[in-house]
């Protein structure tokens, strides 16, 4: 039910993506480096 909720509304689907891309991005970053 919930893949059809992505696959009727592609845009929103890739929104979602982008910002778990960058909330990745910026997890990386705050990560302490030994």
């Amino acid at each position: 039910m919930l893949s059809k909720f992505f696959l009727d509304r592609p845009v929103f689907a890739w929104v979602i993506a982008i910002a778990m891309m960058a909330a990745g991005g910026l997890a990386i970053y705050n990560l302490p480096v030994s």
